[in-house]
């Protein structure tokens, strides 16, 4: 079975992508169980920039095929912030709690089209002897008021998609794979790497 690593140090986004990636003929390893992965830093301008970097970077470490992602959350209110720093947008090593709250504070008064955001995923696939192939995925909805549900991770409790009564986090994992934006994206990957 080939073998395919994850460019991620984030177990959360790692078993998501295991589950929208099942039943392929490639056994996926995450990055962090390699001894002495590099840390990737994200300077990148865009998400693309980003996943190329770290897919590229992995798959050279390893020796084997990478696939990375970056994600963003645009919202409109915010001049698309957090955008591509969403992993960071409450500062270093800040928690996911700390996102969200920061978020929410900053769109405290707004109502109904005033929570627009688009979550957006772009995954890069890097063989060491090909040229990468990239996709994009996407998800438009809105900013809920309060935090909803015990599930998923990141902005999920506060992003609600647009035709939906549940946020991400109140979705089961099989559920969000099929709406969301990262959710898209791998399945994009997932029919590049079947080919």
């Amino acid at each position: 079975m080939k073998k395919l690593v994850i460019a991620t140090q984030n177990r959360d986004k790692f078993r998501e992508m295991k589950n929208a990636l099942e039943g392929l003929d490639w056994e996926l390893i995450p990055a962090f169980e390699f001894s002495g992965a590099p840390t990737v830093e994200e300077d990148g301008q865009t998400l693309k920039e980003n996943s190329l970097k770290k897919a590229e970077v992995l798959s050279r470490f390893t020796g084997l095929a990478a696939l990375a992602d970056d994600t963003g959350l645009f919202i409109d209110a915010l001049d698309g912030q957090p955008g591509i720093y969403a992993a960071r947008f409450a500062g270093e090593n800040c928690s996911y709690e700390d996102n969200v709250q920061k978020v929410l504070a900053l769109l405290k008064g707004l109502t109904g089209d005033n929570r627009r955001a688009v979550f957006r995923t772009a995954i890069t696939l890097f063989h060491p002897d090909q040229p990468p192939q990239q996709v994009v995925g996407e998800a438009e909805g809105f900013i809920t008021e309060v935090a909803r549900g015990q599930g998923g991770f990141g902005y999920d409790p506060i992003f609600l998609p647009a035709g939906f009564s549940k946020v991400f986090a109140e979705m089961s994992l099989e559920e969000k794979n099929k709406i969301s934006h990262r959710g898209k994206a791998v399945q994009k990957a997932r029919l590049l790497l079947e080919k």
